[in-house]
């Protein structure tokens, strides 16, 4: 990235060396991260829309925007509502390793997380029924939310994991 930034004229800049970029870098690497994935994922699911159903909207005169909005769309609802409920799932794990790694004594006010702080006071501390008490805390509240939407998809989209 600094390459870029010099080829344009601007200076570099140290990115894991501050607070302020840390947030930004993990959600932009976190995204690069699972796009291959979900590529495949909804590429898979819109391999099963019936191709019948484009043809139809097509001869009924609808755009191309119009036929993603009424056929690929409700095609692969369901798809959408099963990877948002994991995802859900996981909104407390918010990927150990990965902070882990990146964290140094510069970005540490904005990249610690409730499971680099267990893994520092358990393990390296040794406070184990501390941090067992926080760990299941932080399960019970990522519970919550993924019951809550399941009940929602299940009510409204009909489809749910349970």
């Amino acid at each position: 990235m600094n390459t870029i930034l010099h080829a344009f004229g601007v200076p570099t800049v140290r990115f894991l060396d501050s607070a302020a970029w840390f947030k930004t870098i993990f959600i932009s690497s976190n995204i690069w991260q699972n796009m291959g994935w979900q590529s495949i994922i909804y590429i898979a699911a819109l391999s099963g829309v019936n191709p019948r159903l484009y043809e139809a909207a097509k001869m009924d005169g609808a755009s191309r925007l119009q036929r993603i909005w009424h056929v690929s769309i409700p095609g692969i609802l369901p798809v959408i509502v099963i990877l948002l409920i994991l995802d859900v799932g996981h909104f407390m794990n918010v990927g150990f390793e990965k902070i882990l790694l990146m964290q140094n004594n510069l970005n540490l006010e904005a990249s610690d997380v409730i499971s680099t702080f267990v893994y520092s006071a358990g393990i390296l501390k040794g406070e184990y029924s501390y941090t067992a008490a926080i760990g299941l805390f932080n399960s019970v509240v990522n519970l919550a939310p993924l019951v809550l939407v399941n009940r929602f998809a299940r009510k409204k989209a009909e489809t749910s994991l349970w």
